[in-house]
């Protein structure tokens, strides 16, 4: 029996292996053959296209990397990267082949700090004379952002513009809890850091509103700030606009000017035909465009690299789109080998995380600002962790969109005692010291472990404090008064000394060129990642919760992340942004 069980065994062991081999020189195939093909494939570009940008993807810090399923198979990509969008917009300006852009589609995700990087770019081109386009079945906010920057705005006849403000919603747990029998033990160091306050209470506190109302208010500001320039309407006619939820129906964003006109999408290309003086107008996709953009700069011998840090902080490798800190500090060890970089832009975009790994990742870039200079550029957020090791940078460059602070600590442990009592089930320990159990969910947290881990919190938040008041030439005491977790927007971090310049990632370059004495350079992007069958495959099957991910709401793909971060022990005290928020 035992001989037919083993044989089957081998079969299905040999069979699997097999399989995955097929899968791996299809795809290194099908990879090799696009490789082949890039040059025979090359976009040719006629006069007087028009560059047509479908924002249907998210818009993240850095592109994909250069192999993946996506462009072996020629599959629409899975997101697009500020390293790439911003200077192919740059090159369209100078290209005398294209006359103009289109933005439609749009399902505009990313944030609004990188939106307003592309919106950015888009006002630049525009000041070469040529035109932009906007056109959109239906706007979110954010899709209607990015939009307002277009000589014309087109919505079709049944669509509407979603322009009503910007809002956030917080669940709160404490009566949940007390009927599940599941709850959180939580220890927190400042009076704002909120992550854990949803577990202990049922309604928001005034610190926590204050901080909320605040980072909004700001925020939108900057986008009233924009659009009110874009389209030549006051911030306080937006503003009434908003209030009266002014474009839910094409007609009506129509006659508020919020729109410039209602049409099909056919009658939208002829518009462009008239605007081109060209009966048949020749599109280049955005996503083919950038294949011929080129992202370097300068033709110098001297480098600046650009190093990406996105995502929760874990302490481990890490990835490119969760920071670790063995890449990160891998990455700027090798970096600081290499002569020929002058300078590091760090470009965080990251809601903090482990506070060890935080810890870590400062104290590699102390050690290279000895040889290069450093300046940290910040994204949409860099909080708490993400705000922990962009400190002691030479200077810090934000967005005013930017989301930043919540200088603080906490920790946070599940318990399940009194479902397990409701159940029936009794956990019983048998240990050789009186502190060998310091924690189980199945019995309440004691006072003698509540206090232990009180002092390590407090231990993390006097460092992270000291880290900030030597970085930023402060005292403890007065980062004391603008910490305690409070998040601020890029404007208010620059008022009370957080951040030294508002700009994007331009910016940082032009400012850590400038502290390095370079004029003329290229940019060098960094983490590198291999393309090996590990990565290859973890690509295909999607990771440890595969692609389903990206399908779940975003509170739930919130909670998965945040169980795989805390499942090493280094990870159970956070340097966190105190919420995740889905701004709308």
């Amino acid at each position: 029996m035992s001989f037919f069980k083993n044989l089957i065994s081998s079969a299905l062991g040999t069979f699997i292996a097999i399989g995955l081999l097929v899968v791996f020189l299809f795809v290194f195939i099908a990879g090799s053959v696009a490789l082949l093909e890039e040059d025979n494939d090359a976009v040719e570009i006629e006069n007087n296209t028009v560059l047509v940008m479908n924002m249907k993807v998210p818009i993240q810090d850095r592109e994909p990397q250069s192999f993946s399923f996506s462009s072996a198979l020629e599959l629409d990509p899975e997101s697009y990267g500020l390293n790439v969008i911003l200077p192919a917009i740059a090159k369209a300006a100078d290209d005398e082949r294209i006359s103009g852009i289109s933005i439609q589609n749009m399902n505009a995700i990313g944030g609004i700090s990188n939106i307003s990087a592309v919106r950015g770019a888009l006002a630049k081109f525009k000041e070469s004379g040529k035109f932009v386009y906007a056109y959109g079945d239906y706007y979110g906010q954010s899709d209607y952002f990015l939009a307002s920057i277009a000589d014309s705005i087109f919505v079709h006849p049944q669509g509407a513009v979603d322009f009503r403000g910007l809002s956030a919603e917080i669940l709160y747990y404490k009566s949940a809890q007390e009927k599940s029998g599941i709850s959180m033990e939580v220890i927190r160091n400042g009076k704002y850091k909120s992550a854990v306050e949803p577990f202990l209470d049922d309604k928001m506190s005034t610190e926590n509103r204050e901080q909320i109302q605040s980072f909004l208010d700001h925020i939108w500001d900057e986008m009233l700030a924009d659009i009110s320039e874009s389209r030549g309407m006051t911030a306080k006619e937006l503003d009434r606009l908003a209030d009266t939820v002014a474009g839910m129906t094409a007609e009506r964003a129509v006659n508020a000017s919020l729109a410039d006109g209602a049409t099909t999408r056919r009658a939208f290309k002829e518009k462009i035909s008239e605007r081109v003086h060209e009966e048949d107008v020749e599109y280049v996709n955005f996503t083919d465009y950038l294949s011929v953009a080129g992202t370097k700069k300068g033709r110098g011998l001297n480098r600046i690299a650009v190093v990406y840090a996105q995502g929760d902080i874990i302490y481990g490798e890490g990835g490119a789109e969760i920071i670790g800190q063995e890449k990160i500090i891998k990455t700027l060890k090798k970096i600081g080998k290499k002569k020929n970089i002058k300078a590091v832009v760090l470009r965080v975009n990251s809601p903090g995380g482990s506070a060890l790994a935080s810890e870590l990742i400062w104290e590699e870039i102390e050690h290279l600002k000895k040889t290069k200079k450093v300046v940290v550029s910040m994204g949409n957020v860099a909080a708490s962790g993400g705000y922990y090791i962009a400190a002691n940078a030479d200077e810090i460059i934000a967005e005013p969109t930017t989301i930043t602070g919540s200088i603080g600590v906490w920790g946070v442990l599940p318990n399940v005692n009194r479902l397990a009592n409701r159940w029936g089930i009794n956990a019983e320990q048998v240990a050789t010291n009186k502190r060998a159990i310091l924690y189980t969910p199945f019995e309440p947290l004691s006072t003698a472990t509540r206090e232990e881990i009180k002092v390590g919190i407090n231990q993390v938040y006097q460092t992270f404090l000291s880290r900030v008041a030597t970085g930023r030439g402060m005292t403890k005491e007065e980062v004391h008064e603008i910490a305690q977790g409070r998040v601020w927007s890029g404007v208010e971090a620059k008022e009370i000394g957080l951040v030294d310049h508002l700009g994007g990632l331009e910016t940082a370059l032009g400012r850590a060129a400038t502290l390095a004495e370079i004029d003329d350079y290229r940019v060098t992007n960094y983490p590198k990642y291999d393309d090996d069958l590990e990565s290859v495959l973890g690509e295909l099957f999607g990771g440890p919760f595969g692609s389903i991910k990206q399908q779940l709401p975003p509170e739930l793909g919130l909670w998965l992340n945040n169980a795989k971060a805390l499942q090493h022990p280094a990870n159970q005290i956070q340097t966190r942004l105190p919420y995740t928020l889905n701004i709308e």
